[in-house]
């Protein structure tokens, strides 16, 4: 299997990218659909506007979010697309999630790649 990986939306498209899904709800500002060159985006994975307002990008608050987070997740109807596109893309090579929040430590994308990760061990 190939590498499931993350990066900022606003960091260069590379080739060694791969299969490039946002997973932002929201289109990350000052992006065009061209620089982004993504492959899908899978807004409906993002965290809903509540938990992701009630995080507001404060680190202190990242066990709450991530908790908040993973259950919604594991309650996502859109989960089932989602998991089975990224592991179809991963027989093929990497896929990056890609993200617009300035943290790169504390973020959603954190959440969903270890989400994403355990769900694809148990297939």
């Amino acid at each position: 299997m190939h590498d499931l990986v993350i990066k900022r939306i606003y960091e260069k498209a590379e080739p060694g990218d791969g299969y490039r899904i946002l997973v932002d709800r929201i289109w990350p500002r000052g992006i065009s659909k061209e620089e982004a060159r993504l492959d899908f985006w899978a807004r409906d994975m993002a965290p809903s506007a509540d938990v992701r307002k009630a995080f507001g990008h404060d680190p202190a608050k990242m066990d709450v979010f991530s908790q908040q987070y993973l259950a919604e997740l594991d309650q996502n109807p859109a989960a089932a697309e989602y998991l089975q596109i990224v592991a179809d893309e991963l027989g093929h090579g990497q896929v990056t999630l890609l993200y617009s929040a300035k943290d790169q430590k504390h973020n959603q994308a954190e959440v969903l790649i270890d989400w994403t990760e355990k769900k694809l061990q148990r297939q």
